[in-house]
């Protein structure tokens, strides 16, 4: 049995089976001419009379105006949608400040400086144009009059004066 599987594999043509044969050109003999005639007799045609919508109202001349009907515009929705939104309640999350600060303020171009305030402390300033928050960046100012020197643009942000100013009346709240 092992005689004859082998047999089969090592030769198939001897058994009867046959490797495939590459893709021949079909000979130019096979085709034979066909003569068609250009004057069919018209119970070839098998066309059937034309739709109304094929039809014309009239001839087309060299001045003539085409108008294409255009189709309306879908008009989209007619309302709103109406959606629930959840009640809203005015309050301040803000805790209240440990303690306030009131005096002048000058521009320092450095950060927010307060000599009687360690780095890093929060600070809400307050000014007659209008409030910020900073965190306290450095120490300062020297004189003792100034409770704060601030940024250059926070400074004109608070102070609600013009450019020439020097110093403004603050108030800092302290977190």
């Amino acid at each position: 049995m092992l005689t004859a599987a082998l047999a089969l594999v090592a030769l198939p043509g001897l058994v009867g089976s046959r490797a495939l044969d590459p893709v021949e050109p079909l000979p130019a003999g096979a085709f034979q001419p066909f003569t068609a005639l250009a004057e069919a007799p018209r119970s070839i045609v098998s066309i059937g009379p034309l739709d109304d919508a094929h039809l014309s109202a009239g001839p087309l001349s060299v001045g003539a105006k085409m108008i294409e009907r255009a189709t309306p515009a879908d008009p989209g929705p007619t309302a709103r949608i109406g959606s629930t939104q959840p009640r809203v309640t005015s309050g301040s999350v803000r805790r209240p400040p440990r303690y306030t600060l009131s005096g002048e303020a000058t521009f320092y171009d450095n950060g927010t400086t307060a000599m009687r305030l360690p780095r890093g402390t929060v600070v809400v300033i307050c000014g007659r144009g209008s409030c910020i928050e900073r965190v306290v960046n450095d120490y300062g100012p020297v004189k003792l009059s100034r409770v704060v020197d601030l940024y250059r643009p926070d400074f004109f942000a608070i102070c609600g004066c013009p450019w020439f100013a020097g110093t403004t009346q603050v108030t800092v709240y302290v977190y």
